[in-house]
């Protein structure tokens, strides 16, 4: 019997006989997650802005194995820790893509820093990337589009208080906030919403098996994937009635 609830990025869209969709703009996307939304996406019919920063050789493997089964992708290179490209990023899509209809901030940094690691450079490092370019894309992609949605990637660390993470966990636990009060101030006509990942992929620095043995921790006892996300995005895509809200992705980590 086939599985009702499996989710998988081949079995979804028909290039030649779907309508466009609009266009979604996916930050940090060459990569890991990014790279799993953009595929899936396009695969729905959307068209992607993929964007990146320095992974140019992932990005435009990416862009070619969309355009492999039809979809249409287009490159954007930008420094998000940097005003001047942040400012820049929204004006370049909508010239190439003017029917941008969704903002996913994906990008991040992470950081293994404690309280007292943290100078001031690891702070506005973390705050310009995982904070204040969100916050400048959503308020200039609400100026630009008629109606549209915005998605965070968030993570489930937002409901602890990591002494290993502490900038980057500060940083994710206020584009949470951001997101109730950007719902509210951007309805009706944009929506603003947030997934939080759990154990999905491993850091650097973490083994595979170091990995496996945190998923038997929480209360799925498993790890998850990047498809699980995907299935997250796209069910706050297709329900209009949902904003302000954030979808926890990660097993039942974030219970206490």
């Amino acid at each position: 019997m086939n599985d009702p609830y499996a989710c998988h990025i081949e079995n979804f869209g028909n290039m030649e006989s779907e309508k466009p969709k609009g266009t979604v703009l996916i930050t940090g996307s060459a990569k890991r997650i990014g790279r799993t939304l953009a595929i899936g996406l396009a695969h729905d019919g959307y068209g992607i802005a993929l964007h990146y920063r320095s992974s140019k050789k992932d990005a435009e493997a990416a862009r070619l194995e969309i355009q492999d089964f039809g979809g249409r992708c287009e490159l954007f290179q930008a420094d998000l820790s940097q005003s001047n490209d942040v400012h820049q990023l929204i004006p370049r899509v909508v010239k190439t893509c003017p029917d941008l209809t969704i903002l996913i901030n994906n990008a991040s940094l992470f950081q293994c820093k404690t309280f007292f690691e943290t100078d001031e450079n690891v702070f506005d490092a973390h705050f310009d990337l995982n904070f204040k370019a969100p916050f400048f894309l959503t308020q200039q992609f609400s100026q630009s589009v008629k109606k549209g949605q915005v998605i965070h990637l968030l993570d489930t660390k937002i409901n602890k208080h990591s002494q290993y993470y502490f900038a980057y966990t500060l940083t994710k636990k206020v584009l949470y906030e951001f997101t109730k009060m950007a719902a509210k101030e951007l309805g009706p006509h944009i929506r603003v919403n947030s997934v939080a990942p759990g154990l999905i992929l491993p850091s650097k620095s973490m083994s595979e098996d170091e990995f496996e043995k945190l998923g038997k921790r929480i209360p799925l006892q498993t790890t998850g994937r990047p498809e699980d996300i995907l299935s997250a995005v796209r069910f706050l895509i297709h329900h209009p009635f949902i904003t302000g809200e954030c979808i926890h992705v990660d097993g039942g980590e974030h219970l206490p």
